[in-house]
């Protein structure tokens, strides 16, 4: 059944393909199982038979044609709803809008839109990140601090995370340095892992991450360091190291976009989500590991930005090769975090 623009969709006619990169069953691939929690929030909620969801798995970011064709396949399942879970994904689904307008394309963590079925959803994750950095600054004994990172300072969305942990980690303990390494891929499991053990071979006692497996966590773990997870709860794959985990709850995204096609309210204005809406958000801390005072410090922090008092990147920035960015008393714009940031903050340690 096809969808217009516009127009109420009965419930039952409701079919939701989903892209993701990797296996969704297994917490291990945090970013597709992070993913498919949402999904299934948004199914309990809002209602659907489990034959309304169609998932399609491993499907690589990198091969055009392996995501056009399983997108076409949803679509030929009867999906009037496609949920690209990859930024990666955008193009296609910028291209398959135009052929298939019964058909509403999503993509997260995209950048791409028209003014009928292509949108995109994303959220201010470099909030919780900043918060994520309070706990590792006062962590850390070695002042040492590393992080994985899946693309270098070219991809503002990874940058912007990095920057906003480290901003945090500073606001504690200014005498901290957190090391970034590179993976150059999205979904690397060995790669992760091995980025994780060259930093603390070099020193590192607290791991942080913008990648999308529990690597890093694992390794930290049979080493005897401290970590902080991604995408999804990772104390239950390394909970000996795992102090906190940056989480995104797509459940509340999915819900919302679900709900305004039901009702006919659909538009395709981006959606972005932050602290204070539950979009994305850090766990409980493990009590046997968080440091003393970092929950006071980091509900402190929390309630300032949910306020609007605070924000991360506000005032004059200096990056690690010297430069300012920003100015006292401005704050940077969202479309300068999200797309200009191709700098490190200056307590990054580049290799």
């Amino acid at each position: 059944m096809a969808w217009r623009p516009g127009r109420p969709l009965a419930k039952e006619l409701l079919k939701v393909g989903v892209i993701h990169i990797s296996n969704v069953e297994d917490a291990n691939s945090g970013y597709a199982y992070a993913h498919d929690m949402g999904i299934k929030e948004m199914q309990r909620r809002i209602g659907l038979k489990d034959e309304q969801i169609i998932r399609k798995l491993n499907v690589p970011d990198s091969d055009p044609a392996a995501i056009e064709h399983f997108m076409r396949e949803g679509i030929a399942q009867g999906a009037n709803v496609i949920i690209a879970t990859s930024w990666n994904y955008r193009n296609v689904c910028e291209k398959l809008a135009r052929e298939f307008p019964g058909v509403v394309f999503v993509n997260a963590t995209g950048d791409k839109r028209n003014e009928t079925n292509l949108t995109h959803g994303f959220g201010r994750i470099y909030q919780p990140r900043y918060l994520s950095g309070i706990v590792a600054g006062l962590r850390t004994r070695a002042n040492q601090i590393c992080y994985v990172a899946a693309m270098g300072k070219d991809n503002s969305e990874v940058t912007g995370g990095l920057n906003a942990f480290a901003l945090g980690v500073e606001s504690v303990n200014p005498a901290a340095r957190v090391h970034v390494r590179v993976t150059h891929r999205w979904f690397d499991p060995e790669g992760e892992a091995m980025a994780a053990r060259q930093l603390m071979e070099d020193g590192c006692d607290v791991i942080a991450q913008h990648c999308d497996t529990t690597g890093p966590q694992i390794e930290a773990q049979k080493a005897g360091k401290w970590s902080i997870g991604y995408n999804s709860d990772m104390r239950g794959e390394a909970p000996r190291a795992v102090m906190t985990s940056v989480v995104w709850n797509w459940g509340v995204y999915y819900t919302r976009l679900a709900q305004s096609i039901l009702d006919g309210t659909f538009t395709t204005q981006p959606y972005l989500g932050d602290l204070k809406d539950g979009m994305v958000g850090i766990t409980p801390f493990n009590e046997e590991l968080a440091p003393t005072g970092a929950a006071e410090a980091v509900d402190a922090a929390r309630k300032r930005m949910e306020s609007g008092e605070f924000d991360v990147f506000e005032g004059a920035l200096e990056t690690n090769t010297g430069r300012v960015v920003g100015a006292a008393g401005a704050r940077l714009s969202y479309e300068e975090i999200a797309s200009g940031m191709n700098w490190y903050y200056r307590n990054v340690i580049e290799p």
